[in-house]
């Protein structure tokens, strides 16, 4: 049983037994509670501390835990409404209205309930993720002299030395700025990049979060599509004299959602593309450290080919670690630097040091590698089972691009075959998946779903999330959804 279920479980149960305790009545000892509810010690001290941050309980460290005190106080309704005519008396004088919309990023972040399959998962599984690393990392860290100390706002000088490193190309520790993860950079980045009301290039389908960032900013994100080489140059070329834009945003390596890598001949083309029209390309490399182990070489970033400061890079540590580690960089060269970094330092001061420092040992540990290597294998692994099972349960779910880096898969849908419907029976089987809408900021071609096989416990459970959606597509389609079918541009 996963831990995070067991924490919920035993919290209902305990949220049941408290009605035996009067208030400020002394709940069993965490030995009791370990044996009668056969769960690990630590099972038992979440459950506990996420019943007293709902208030149901107190725990005074030394003495145990008792039932909190009956709030007597009703919570006073207040009258709101004013807030509808607050929030949206700016758009009038907006040529582009900011808009917040999380739903394609929540779609990545929002647990399901307990034993249903995870496919919609954005981050590794913690069977994958460096527990140990991270925990003995962080322990060094504290140790380090100075830890709890205010950092410099660039970052720790060794942090942005080896982040430096690992673009390479020349790329110095002066050209790079921490951030809090990749998240945090991408914002940074489009709006130091782009004033608000102009358009933004991005590949069509792209990453959500992206778009939300960007309709945030008051950008007008524009289209341009992509194949199994990546991002069209001669789209994008038209999509620049169109519209003027001074800014696109690609991910050319195992790009999210598609998988697919920018074909070499089209790198150079894209940067020049941008050269010559004065604009910049924000290269979002997140998945590099998320490589299958029978990819073959890979090509280096963008940026480490680009001595002309067109491409403003993107990276981060969350990805191949944990959701937690939140630590990224931004690397750029010219004057666009002082710019990034003014926007960073009025938006968060910098990155906490005892996280900086944490990421340093990390990095620079010996478990870092063999930490790398192991979720190479297990990426590879992964995405043989989930093809697989596709192609076995569900031959009508078209898979045109099966890629040799990062964790999910990008499936069309037969025409027939509704995306929400599909979503939502997918839920009533057990299985949850990411909708494909949100990747597109225009109409989208057809349905699609985003299938995550880094967030699931292992290949046993792939196999069963694609069983339980075969068992959602049959429910629709009366069995004729897992034949094969042919699209118009197959």
């Amino acid at each position: 049983m996963h831990e995070r279920s067991s924490v919920a479980e035993l919290a209902k149960s305990l949220r049941v037994e408290l009605n035996r305790y009067s208030p400020g009545g002394k709940l069993p000892s965490s030995r009791a509670l370990v044996e009668r509810y056969r769960v690990s010690p630590v099972t038992v001290t979440r459950a506990l501390a996420q019943l007293a941050a709902e208030g149901l309980v107190v725990t005074r460290p030394g003495a145990g835990a008792f039932r909190a005190e009956s709030r007597t106080a009703a919570p006073v309704t207040g009258d709101t409404s004013w807030q509808e005519v607050a929030l949206s008396a700016d758009t009038a004088i907006e040529l582009v209205p900011r808009s917040v919309d999380a739903s394609g990023v929540l779609a990545t972040l929002a647990a399901p309930p307990p034993g249903v399959v995870e496919f919609n998962g954005g981050y590794l599984h913690p069977s994958l993720q460096p527990e140990r690393a991270l925990a003995a990392a962080l322990a060094r860290a504290g140790r380090r002299p100075g830890a709890w100390g205010r950092p410099p706002t660039d970052g720790l000088p060794e942090l942005r030395a080896w982040f430096a490193r690992e673009i390479g190309g020349g790329v110095t520790a002066a050209e790079i700025l921490i951030t809090a993860g990749g998240q945090s950079a991408l914002t940074t980045a489009l709006r130091a990049l782009a004033p608000p009301g102009t358009p933004v290039l991005v590949e069509s389908p792209t990453y959500p979060g992206m778009l939300a960032v960007a309709r945030a900013s008051g950008l007008r994100p524009v289209p341009v599509p992509t194949d199994a080489d990546g991002i069209r140059p001669d789209l994008l070329e038209a999509a620049f004299r169109a519209t003027g834009a001074r800014v696109v945003v690609c991910q050319p390596l195992f790009q999210n959602p598609t998988g697919a890598v920018l074909a070499p001949e089209r790198r150079r083309e894209v940067v020049r593309i941008a050269r010559a029209a004065g604009a910049f390309v924000v290269e979002d490399d997140f998945a590099r450290r998320l490589v299958h182990e029978d990819a073959g070489p890979l090509p280096p970033p963008l940026a480490a080919e680009d001595p002309d400061g067109v491409v403003v890079h993107v990276c981060s540590l969350t990805k191949p670690t944990s959701a937690s580690l939140r630590v990224g960089a931004l690397a750029a060269r010219g004057p666009v630097l002082e710019r990034l970094r003014a926007i960073q330092v009025v938006d968060s001061f910098f990155v906490p040091r005892p996280l900086q420092e944490a990421a340093l040992e990390l990095v620079g540990s010996p478990a870092w590698p063999r930490h790398l290597r192991t979720v190479s294998q297990e990426l590879r692994n992964r995405r043989t089972v989930m093809t697989g099972a596709l192609a076995h349960h569900l031959p009508s779910l078209a898979l045109r691009h099966v890629p040799s880096g990062g964790y999910h898969l990008w499936l069309r849908l037969p025409d027939a075959l509704p995306e929400a419907a599909l979503l939502a029976a997918a839920l009533r089987a057990g299985v949850v998946a990411a909708p494909g809408r949100p990747y597109f900021c225009a109409e989208p071609p057809a349905g699609h779903l985003r299938l995550s096989f880094a967030g699931v416990d292992g290949p046993t459970e792939i196999a069963e999330g694609v069983r339980r959606l075969r068992t959602a597509v049959d429910e629709l389609t009366g069995g004729a959804g897992t034949r094969r079918a042919q699209h118009p541009s197959d």
